[in-house]
């Protein structure tokens, strides 16, 4: 799981998350900018995790018609697997996120 974390985070690390421009950026232009830019790496990210899981999955065909090696079967499908559990911590986290949001009082 940490290596699929890994992998993504330099995208994500980046950008400023904190609600403030990205430096050299000023207004509400900027804003939104880092705005579009922090949903430009998630999309990014779900994109990459897609792409592992459908490797994983041709690979694994391979497999049961003898082109590839149980190795590369059994690599392929631990990091599949690395993602989902990746993709399963971040919606969570996102989740969580939200409720602890809709609990707060304006």
């Amino acid at each position: 799981m940490i290596p699929a974390i890994g992998s993504a985070m330099p995208r994500v690390d980046a950008l400023r998350l904190d609600g403030l421009s990205p430096a050299g950026a000023t207004g509400a232009a900027a804003t939104q900018e880092a705005g579009q830019s922090f949903a430009a790496a998630m999309s990014e990210i779900a994109r990459e995790a897609t792409q592992s899981m459908k490797g994983a999955e041709t690979v694994s065909i391979q497999g049961v018609n003898g082109k590839a090696s149980t190795q590369a079967v059994v690599d392929a499908v631990m990091g599949a697997e690395r993602t989902l559990q990746t993709a399963v911590a971040l919606r969570d986290k996102v989740v969580s996120a939200y409720l602890e949001l809709s609990r707060m009082s304006i």
